[in-house]
């Protein structure tokens, strides 16, 4: 079981013509105490408005959820003005940024936006060199130098440094990218439509002999998982998170104790999404809170 408590958010998709709603979901969020909120990041998306744009607006409209690209488009995004943007955005909201960072997918798209077209080799060796970019930048060094193949900084001034330390969660699947995980990042963001959870229980332990070969702590790595599913109102069950509230607490409460999942971003896939969302938030998450932090 994670020693951390338990954090429980929303995953949002960036549509254009759906801003208001958005507006009012993290709102709500922001004043019915969950910890998290996620938006995903997909700049080729001609529906979608900019990820890093949104959650600026949104962080501004709120007191005290903490916010996150769910995750980064890395190719689409310069690691060092990046960090600058974090640092900033960090030190506006007292605090309530994190990171979540990817190595890149839809390779067509990102090229069609003028970014690059990598091989999976080196997309991971790109997200090791922009990880060190970010770090470097948000140290208190007066002048920093990272050679890197993709990235790399040639004695930039770090500056300013965040309000706290945001964590960088990186969205990991593959081997390599597991290991980077364990090696370098602060948290791993698995997704339920990919990483059932004897995936989970796989790649988990990748990840803590990765940290541990590095010399670090593997309980340092937050898991923070995207679960979508459906939360039934008729009592009808049909598995892994689909299934009424009960279910959805045993499947959380399981996913925290076995496999140290600490922190839980809900995205409904069927059903009226603001209706899925209070159950989610009043029903789910308040039982979850309570055994969990036994």
């Amino acid at each position: 079981m994670s020693t951390r408590p338990v954090e429980f958010g929303l995953f949002l998709i960036p549509e254009a013509d759906n801003y208001q709603q958005l507006a009012e979901l993290t709102a709500y969020a922001d004043a019915s105490g969950l910890d998290l909120i996620g938006v995903q990041d997909h700049p080729y998306q001609r529906r979608f408005l900019d990820t890093w744009t949104l959650i600026t607006t949104l962080a501004a409209q709120t007191t005290r959820v903490s916010l996150f690209p769910d995750v980064v488009n890395l190719p689409l995004r310069n690691p060092a003005v990046l960090a600058k943007a974090v640092a900033s955005l960090d030190i506006i909201s007292n605090g309530r940024i994190q990171l979540g960072l990817g190595a890149g997918a839809f390779w067509d798209a990102i090229a069609g936006m003028g970014g690059p077209r990598r091989t999976r080799g080196e997309s991971v060796r790109a997200l090791a060199e922009a990880i060190a970019v970010i770090r470097a930048l948000w140290s208190d060094e007066r002048s920093v130098r990272v050679p890197g193949e993709f990235y790399a900084l040639g004695g930039a001034h770090p500056g300013p440094r965040p309000r706290h330390n945001p964590g960088i969660w990186v969205g990991a699947k593959g081997p390599r990218m597991l290991e980077l995980t364990g090696r370098l990042a602060d948290g791993w963001l698995p997704s339920a439509a990919w990483a059932p959870p004897a995936y989970l229980a796989a790649a988990g332990r990748r990840i803590d002999d990765a940290a541990a070969a590095a010399g670090r702590d593997p309980r340092t790595v937050r898991r923070v998982y995207n679960v979508s599913g459906t939360i039934t109102a008729d009592g009808s069950d049909n598995g892994f998170l689909e299934g009424p509230p009960e279910r959805w607490v045993e499947d959380l409460l399981a996913l925290h104790r076995d496999q140290r999942v600490d922190g839980f971003v809900f995205w409904p896939t069927e059903g009226e999404p603001v209706e899925q969302i209070r159950r989610y938030t009043e029903q789910v998450v308040p039982a979850v809170r309570l055994d969990g932090g036994r």
